[in-house]
């Protein structure tokens, strides 16, 4: 009976696959050598492949605008990455050279807008979608922005009461607007409607009392996001048809609307069997849009997405070396990792959210059923089941004189830096581990350096306030 690792992934899934490959009994991903990673730099670390970043960029240009092509669609398509959802430098410049939008969230991403421009990263005729509840100080950043040059920044509206705050912080100055529709949620949220955006029965006495016909007022864009994804469900196309009604009834009102923002949500690869058509996903979108504004006799408006996830997902990793085997009792065995899971990639531990778990060695091993836990003191800290709610397999690792067990957390590459704090103070004062960045030549040869070593102790305490200098 063929029992080994290697065995249970190559009669579970398709293998070798996109990013996933064995050289030498070695994983390596995107056809980086984690072995050669794991020599070079130990362990733990995390790092982002830049190269996959630009390639998801691409993939959803090129679906988009073929499906626009075969469609006959009249308006163009705009790719926009949301900043939230990794800020680091390195990640917006390998973006930025694919020449997409952005999408802000909060004050300081405005300083951030700025930042870039003065690095020449980009020009004032980039389009900015500024989405997010808008605080006093954001919408004062904003207009500072338009007055400054930038002719593309839309202010989409959270709700009603921001248009107030920022024609008063305008002050007689013309701005750029979108409209946010409030979605209702799954019928297994905790709750009905979301708090985001403007209810889609309220939109149009709002346009007509307070945008239609005021000179200082541009309707640009609707948007709506739906929390959950683009999923060929019927609660997405439900909340999609809604929408798409909104928009037709807002463009017989404004000329001047010529925008639909279709808000994030691209799955990604979050197991070995992921299936998703994108390809049908993006067809279907193109053509119900059309078939809409041709039966309503309206213009087609440009499409907009604010890919985030889908963009920086797929590019990151965290790898880590397994400590100690424990085994509690008779049916739980636990692999003890020289980090935290809940610093490390805390959505799977906020949200149950599920990454590839893969060894980086012992394919050859036989298998059990596992738990993982991280090194901090908090029982929270582990992970212990695959998407679909699978069990967690990997290779037997009995004698800890051999050659250490390592393994990988794959598409890690959105949210967790943020949510975790990167470089600020964490859970048991375990520090975040090492960053490095792959990326590749002119010649196209790999090229890895570190971003930032291992957090370091005296780093942790001038946050806590142990380094200040005594008063003489």
């Amino acid at each position: 009976m063929k029992n080994s690792y290697f065995d249970l992934i190559d009669q579970s899934y398709y293998f070798p696959q996109e990013g996933f490959d064995l050289r030498d009994g070695y994983l390596t991903f995107q056809g980086v050598s984690l072995k050669y990673l794991i020599d070079k730099y130990g362990t733990p670390f995390r790092l982002i492949y830049l190269p996959k970043i630009g390639d998801q960029i691409k993939k959803a240009r090129n679906l988009f605008n073929r499906a626009i092509k075969n469609q006959g669609y009249n308006g163009n398509y705009h790719f926009c990455y949301c900043t939230k959802c990794n800020h680091f430098h390195h990640v917006i410049s390998e973006a930025l050279k694919h020449k997409v939008n952005l999408e802000t969230s909060s004050s300081f991403d405005i300083d951030l807008i700025l930042n870039l421009y003065k690095e020449h990263k980009i020009d004032k005729s980039r389009i900015l979608v500024h989405n997010g509840y808008k605080t006093d100080e954001y919408l004062q950043k904003i207009v500072k922005l338009q007055e400054f040059g930038f002719k593309n920044s839309i202010v989409v509206l959270d709700s009603i009461s921001e248009l107030m705050r920022l024609l008063k912080i305008a002050d007689g100055r013309k701005v750029r607007i979108g409209l946010r529709m409030a979605i209702n949620e799954e019928p297994q949220s905790s709750y009905y409607t979301s708090r985001l955006g403007i209810r889609h029965n309220e939109m149009l006495d709002f346009y007509k009392q307070y945008i239609d016909g005021n000179p200082n007022v541009e309707l640009r864009m609707l948007h709506f996001f739906v929390d959950s994804g683009i999923k060929d469900s019927l609660y997405y196309w439900g909340e999609f048809q809604k929408g798409l009604k909104l928009y037709v009834e807002l463009k017989r009102l404004s000329d001047s609307l010529d925008m639909l923002n279709l808000g994030g949500g691209f799955p990604i690869r979050n197991h070995l069997g992921f299936e998703y058509n994108y390809e049908y996903m993006i067809n279907e979108i193109i053509k119900s849009i059309k078939e809409t504004c041709v039966k309503e006799n309206v213009l087609e408006p440009d499409i907009f997405t604010e890919f985030g996830k889908y963009t920086v997902g797929e590019s990151g990793a965290i790898i880590l070396k397994v400590l100690e085997h424990k085994k509690q009792n008779d049916t739980e065995s636990w692999y003890i990792v020289d980090n935290s899971l809940m610093n490390t990639i805390p959505d799977a531990w906020s949200i149950n959210e599920k990454f590839i778990l893969l060894p980086i060695n012992k394919w050859d091993s036989e298998y059990q059923r596992v738990n993982i836990g991280g090194i901090s003191c908090d029982h929270s800290d582990y992970y212990n089941s695959e998407d679909l709610n699978q069990d967690v397999m990997l290779p037997k690792y009995e004698n800890e004189e051999e050659e250490p067990l390592y393994l990988g957390f794959f598409h890690t590459g959105a949210y967790q830096d943020a949510i975790s704090g990167y470089g600020g103070i964490k859970h048991c004062l375990i520090p975040s581990p090492m960053h490095v960045i792959i990326d590749r030549d002119e010649t196209g040869n790999f090229v890895d350096y570190v971003y930032r070593n291992e957090q370091s102790a005296d780093e942790m305490f001038k946050i806590l306030g142990y380094n200040k200098k005594e008063k003489e």
